[in-house]
């Protein structure tokens, strides 16, 4: 057959040409940089408030570091959420969408990592602000196993859906 499309079946049962699976993938990816991207920007937003606060000139050096460090962490994650727009841009129609799923994929991994790590950071700050350093550091630890143990969670859902042979791209 000439016209004939070969469908990839899938033990999810969707019958997807690569294409459609890719448009599908990319789809899914934009949702989550959606979600990741409007936290960052809050996240972001509040930082670049706090140079404006009367209180922010009592900040000590540990605690004016954590914040610079903190505003560069924002800086690369709102970078990082928007690569996957402009790679779009660049490499639109030229058939190259599966690569761009792939490669989005990686950067929305980077990204939701440095936005734990802004997170646990946001936390040692403003504890560490409100309610001294070793609260602040008590703060940083909790959030630190809060984001750990969600990674060991995602991380044995992966191997157990490995394992029992689930799951689409």
């Amino acid at each position: 057959m000439a016209n004939s499309v070969e469908y990839d079946r899938r033990e999810d049962g969707r019958d997807e040409t690569p294409n459609v699976r890719a448009d599908r993938n990319w789809s899914e990816l934009l949702q989550e940089l959606r979600a990741v991207q409007m936290g960052s920007q809050i996240f972001g937003g509040f930082l670049l408030t706090l140079p404006f606060q009367e209180r922010f000139s009592a900040l000590d050096d540990t605690q004016v570091a954590v914040y610079l460090t903190l505003v560069a962490l924002a800086a690369i994650v709102t970078i990082l959420g928007l690569a996957p727009v402009v790679l779009h841009r660049m490499l639109f129609r030229r058939g190259a969408k599966a690569r761009l799923v792939r490669f989005g994929n990686v950067l929305v991994k980077c990204m939701l990592a440095l936005v734990a790590l802004l997170t646990i950071g946001i936390a040692v700050l403003l504890f560490d602000v409100v309610a001294g350093h070793s609260i602040g550091i008590i703060a940083g630890c909790i959030a630190t196993l809060v984001v750990a143990a969600l990674a060991v969670v995602a991380y044995a859902q992966r191997r157990s859906i490995d394992r029992d042979g689930e799951g689409s791209s």
